[in-house]
């Protein structure tokens, strides 16, 4: 995924309202932008952070600037534009990086499934010898270091909606089909994922009865830049604190 036109950047002054963001800019004047990210985007937003965003050419927008990445005062780059995260994993199953969602023939996005009025993120079809797979996508940026390790936590708020999706994936499970959700790894910092129980304890154990119940887990990190995102390789996911 490259950024074209290329991104412009500017200094962090706040995040409020949740999709709002104001910047600073090189002349030191200050703008306005649009943060596409629902979550509390915990560790992700301090001032003074570098912040990557890109510009639309839609003249109805009433914020033409959208903020994608965040680079902290350490270094790390984070994806702040969750809506990126389905398009990842999709491009990284089309070119084999994911190599366990591969054989399938056909990739849909956006399918309504499920008893509680879902709609997955990817629905892979026409493999030769597997069933159809169910794949739900989420985005992980909350990194907080754990002894010599640094985790990514999910989610970083309660998310009543991510713990629906486990269980309509134990459903596709149950009914022979394969249900995958992946966790797209938008922070550069991040060695291992987990589900944040300190954070939401009903998401960790519906994840761990979803484990139990034959979901597939796995995490794949982003490598990203001001020049563009892609997966690049597999990180463990654990349910268990590490030391």
């Amino acid at each position: 995924m490259i950024f074209s036109p290329p991104l412009a950047s500017a200094l962090l002054i706040q995040r409020y309202k949740r999709f709002l963001a104001d910047i600073a800019l090189p002349d030191g004047s200050v703008k306005t932008i649009h943060c596409p990210n629902t979550g509390s985007m915990k560790n992700c937003a301090a001032a003074g952070d570098r912040v990557w965003y890109s510009t639309s050419e839609n003249p109805k927008r009433k914020y033409a600037h959208t903020w994608e990445l965040n680079e902290t005062q350490a270094g790390h780059f984070i994806g702040v534009n969750t809506q990126r995260a389905n398009a990842l994993v999709k491009v990284a199953v089309e070119t084999g990086v994911i190599d366990s969602l591969q054989g399938y023939g056909t990739i849909t996005s956006e399918v309504k499934y499920g008893q509680e009025n879902s709609r997955i993120d990817l629905l892979l079809t026409h493999h030769q010898e597997l069933p159809s797979c169910y794949v739900e996508v989420k985005s992980v940026t909350l990194c907080e270091p754990r002894g010599d390790r640094n985790i990514g936590y999910f989610p970083d708020s309660v998310s009543v909606r991510g713990t629906k999706h486990l269980r309509e994936l134990m459903e596709v499970v149950d009914q022979g089909e394969r249900g995958v959700l992946v966790f797209c790894v938008q922070h550069s910092a991040i060695e291992v994922v987990r589900p944040a129980l300190h954070i939401d304890p009903t998401y960790s154990a519906t994840l761990a009865l979803a484990m139990a119940a034959g979901v597939e887990v796995m995490a794949y990190r982003a490598d990203l830049s001001a020049t563009g995102i892609r997966l690049v390789e597999s990180i463990p996911v654990s349910l268990v604190e590490l030391e």
